[in-house]
């Protein structure tokens, strides 16, 4: 009796999981990107490279996924996934030229070495909270969350941007961020 109280406990617990929904899922927050950045690594592995990584957001379909990632950046290949009502999707191959003196790895991140995707959730919110009380716009929603790298590879000058929309659409608000979260600009 004991064995099958167990067995109904585990099948409990696993259909929950399987239920609790994936990135697609998830709320704009830093344990939403977690789940996202989980996804990630799932998908390319903890120590994947990446050169772009968007999280938009539509009300009808959820989080979507952009990325162009590699587990190899001396290879100069990298592929563009898109990852949708959870499912990840490649549109294309990417070859990279590279300039002479510099290594590929140079114009890429890689999750938690610096990016934190849990730091981009908490900006997202921090982001709206300053819409709602500086522009009087309640409940703005997420169009996308953005780490930026800059063309010269210039790790200190990474970004995280955040474009919020009013709830019914309308203007886009773009906060930026440096890569510590310190607040660098708002434009509309």
């Amino acid at each position: 009796m004991k064995n099958l109280n167990l067995l109904c406990l585990f099948l409990l617990l696993a259909f929950l999981n399987a239920c609790s929904g994936g990135a697609n899922d998830q709320e704009a927050n830093a344990d939403g990107f977690l789940v996202i950045e989980e996804a990630l690594k799932e998908q390319f592995g903890d120590n994947a490279y990446y050169t772009d990584l968007n999280i938009s957001h539509n009300k009808s379909i959820g989080n979507i996924i952009a990325v162009t990632a590699t587990s190899d950046p001396a290879s100069l290949k990298m592929g563009q996934w898109t990852h949708a009502n959870d499912t990840w999707t490649q549109t294309s191959d990417i070859t990279l030229e590279v300039p002479v003196g510099m290594q590929a790895s140079d114009f890429m991140f890689r999750l938690g070495d610096p990016i934190d995707l849990g730091k981009l959730g908490e900006l997202v919110e921090k982001s709206k909270e300053k819409l709602e009380s500086e522009k009087e716009i309640p409940n703005p929603s997420l169009q996308m969350a953005v780490v930026k790298i800059p063309k010269d590879g210039e790790r200190s000058k990474i970004e995280y941007l955040v474009l919020l929309q009013p709830e019914n659409g309308g203007t886009t608000f773009t906060y930026s961020y440096d890569l510590y979260g310190e607040f660098i600009s708002m434009d509309y």
